[in-house]
């Protein structure tokens, strides 16, 4: 996948209290994402992106019909290094 492409699919990271600490404590990212994408879309781009290794995407459209995705990365890569990429901490 292009990187134009991956930036088009991945809107922004969705940065509140509970995603910080999903970050810390489950290896996991909280993006919003294109409305139209699925989650093997989400997984092309994250690991296109960051080289990162994906091990599970699970999404949720939410009430202000915007989809967040959350990325479980695998055990070898590291969300804060990420997070720290995207200029969440």
């Amino acid at each position: 996948m292009e990187d134009d492409k991956a930036w088009e699919i991945i809107e922004n990271p969705h940065m509140t209290e509970q995603a910080m600490d999903m970050i810390d404590e489950e290896n996991k990212l909280v993006l919003m994402v294109d409305l139209d994408a699925n989650k093997n879309q989400v997984e092309d781009a994250v690991q296109t992106l960051f080289d990162v290794e994906v091990t599970k995407v699970n999404t949720n459209i939410t009430p202000q019909a915007q989809k967040k995705a959350y990325v479980k990365l695998s055990q070898s890569d590291s969300a804060m290094d990420v997070a720290t990429e995207l200029g969440m901490m």
